[in-house]
């Protein structure tokens, strides 16, 4: 099936790759950029390269996009931004976790703190899901430290951006680069939030300054009554744009939840039809881990290097 076409106000065309014909790109993304956009991104490309900063195989134009709608494709502010984050990608060894990162404690840190990706919403993008509510702060910190939480938590964006998300856009048929996210809060005190709340500010600026534009859908379960003094506190590490995708739900949000879940794909701890065997927060179940990825790796795999027209610092 041929891809659809690109907007006629756009001056981009749509990624390869797309076979749903209803994909209709939201602005600021491939096949909806307006003409300074399209500039700002020809520009980033350009001086990147000619500045011995640009990474063929990260650097595709849907990832300098990211940078570009987080800053509203400021020029000097999506720069700063994007070359600050290959700056942070050194100082903190990300490449180094990716290849080496070994997060041998997983299985004891679920107990006390679940963070865990599972499955597909219903527009196909991987759901992460966050269980705060359990968090045993003594207990947690007894089997691992807030760097090697903070190494997990680089380990599995990039995890998601090299393998979740392309196989998701696979089988969607569209680009999928953002998740879904569930926190759940039942059970979560003031005392344990603020024992992690350091933890909680790094991992939302990771979130927001590393991998920018990857927030799709956000609920935020059981909210308590005292949750309104911790979302003052979360709402300030925050950008506006983000905490505007942010739903927040009490205690009856499954229905809420299945709007946007199938039952099948929805952990039954939440109301929907899942039990992986040993537990849907240790299974990592979705389609990267199924036929569709190994597709995906094979033909990545037979896919020619790609020449860099400048080399990476």
């Amino acid at each position: 099936m041929s891809a659809p076409a690109a907007s006629a106000a756009s001056v981009s065309p749509l990624p390869e790759g797309i076979t749903d014909p209803t994909y209709s790109p939201p602005p600021g993304y491939l096949g909806n950029l307006t003409i300074p956009q399209q500039h700002c991104l020809d520009k980033l490309k350009k001086e990147l390269k000619e500045e011995g900063h640009f990474v063929e195989d990260r650097m595709d134009d849907a990832s300098l996009l990211r940078f570009c709608r987080a800053r509203k494709f400021d020029y000097p502010a999506v720069k700063t931004m994007l070359l600050n984050a290959e700056q942070w990608r050194k100082d903190f060894g990300v490449e180094d976790i990716v290849n080496n990162f070994d997060f041998k404690e997983k299985a004891e840190v679920d107990k006390y703190y679940p963070q865990f990706y599972h499955k597909t919403d219903k527009d196909g993008r991987p759901i992460y899901i966050e269980q705060l509510g359990k968090l045993d702060i003594k207990a947690l910190y007894a089997v691992t430290t807030q760097e090697r939480q903070l190494k997990r938590l680089v380990w599995e964006y990039e995890k998601s951006l090299r393998t979740r998300t392309p196989v998701c856009s696979q089988v969607s048929g569209r680009p999928i680069e953002t998740f879904c996210t569930i926190l759940d809060l039942g059970g979560v005190t003031l005392s344990n939030f603020y024992r992690v709340k350091d933890y909680v500010s790094a991992a939302s600026g990771v979130g927001q300054d590393r991998y920018p534009e990857t927030m799709g859908k956000f609920y935020i379960i059981n909210a308590p009554w005292a949750f309104t003094a911790v979302w003052s506190v979360i709402k300030g590490w925050l950008d506006p744009v983000t905490v505007a995708k942010i739903q927040i739900l009490g205690g009856s949000y499954q229905a809420e939840l299945l709007k946007q879940i199938e039952p099948q794909n929805l952990p039954k701890i939440f109301g929907g039809q899942c039990e992986c065997a040993g537990g849907c927060s240790m299974s990592d179940a979705g389609p990267w881990n199924g036929p569709a990825a190994t597709a995906t790796a094979t033909a990545a795999a037979a896919a020619p290097a790609p020449t860099p027209d400048a080399p990476a610092p």
